[in-house]
């Protein structure tokens, strides 16, 4: 049986889109753009759920269309500590200007960022980690860490020059992947892979003029896999570091989407 709304936690109506209360919520499209320090968006009840049970992640507050307190009653309720603010259709707008959070919005903190070394010191000896190099895109940066979240990858390892997968966009087609998934952020991709070799990681970097299919690669073990941007793909200086493997297709066309590529490559290496 759904419970009620606890009386512990009382929503707060806010009438006016100007309210200081909710300021970190304004013009959200536009203030991704230009960064938010620690703090991020989450849109829609399951990028919620997993915001308010990370261990990484702290939840400020929650924003909601007063018709949708019902919808989140149970989640509510399980986290009385959590602000909540309730506001009309109009208003939400005024604050939002699209659709697509259904409604459900939530101001999200990160912690500390993760080390990648002690990250991927931590795993088990069975283990697959992504590394993304170079993904400006983030819908290919959400996708990857909803494959990494699906096929039981120990985490995400991201350079610089990747987008921040706590972008709105990022983050709601990650389906809340990025807060489940662990991922670190690293300085230089081959230094990385001499790290990952002291860990006894066998490290395989995916592209279309890759050295062996990646069926002739027996899985097991701590893996690595590394994906590259669409169109330069990985830097040369890691493809000469690391193994290169390619997945087949047919030869009148040139290579898969980046998350997809991705996602059969975890499908080989599955820590379900």
């Amino acid at each position: 049986m759904s419970r009620s709304i606890s009386t512990r936690m009382i929503p707060v109506k806010i009438s006016d889109a100007d309210d200081p209360r909710i300021a970190h919520y304004r013009n959200i499209r536009e203030r991704d753009l230009v960064g938010r320090q620690s703090r991020f968006v989450a849109e829609g009840k399951v990028v919620l759920e997993h915001l308010l049970r990370s261990s990484h992640f702290q939840t400020e507050s929650l924003l909601l269309l007063e018709r949708r307190l019902p919808l989140v009653a149970d989640l509510i309720a399980s986290r009385p500590d959590v602000p909540v603010f309730v506001v009309s259709d109009q208003v939400m707008e005024e604050i939002a200007g699209f659709n697509v959070h259904r409604g459900i919005l939530a101001i999200g903190r990160r912690e500390q960022p993760l080390e990648p070394g002690k990250l991927a010191a931590g795993l088990p000896e069975h283990a697959t980690v992504v590394v993304c190099v170079g993904i400006s895109n983030h819908d290919n940066i959400g996708s990857i860490f909803r494959n990494a979240a699906a096929f039981g990858a120990g985490a995400v390892l991201i350079d610089k020059t990747c987008c921040d997968p706590l972008y709105r966009k990022a983050l709601r087609v990650s389906v809340g992947a990025v807060l489940k998934v662990p991922y670190a952020q690293f300085d230089d991709a081959v230094e990385l892979a001499e790290l990952l070799d002291s860990m006894n990681f066998r490290q395989f970097g995916l592209s279309p003029s890759g050295r062996q299919t990646i069926g002739e690669v027996a899985p097991g073990g701590r893996v690595a896999l590394y994906v590259g941007a669409e169109g330069p793909g990985l830097p040369p200086s890691i493809l000469e570091r690391i193994t290169s493997v390619r997945i087949p297709i047919r030869q009148d066309f040139d290579s898969l989407n980046a998350a997809a590529a991705t996602a059969i490559a975890l499908h080989h290496f599955p820590v379900l």
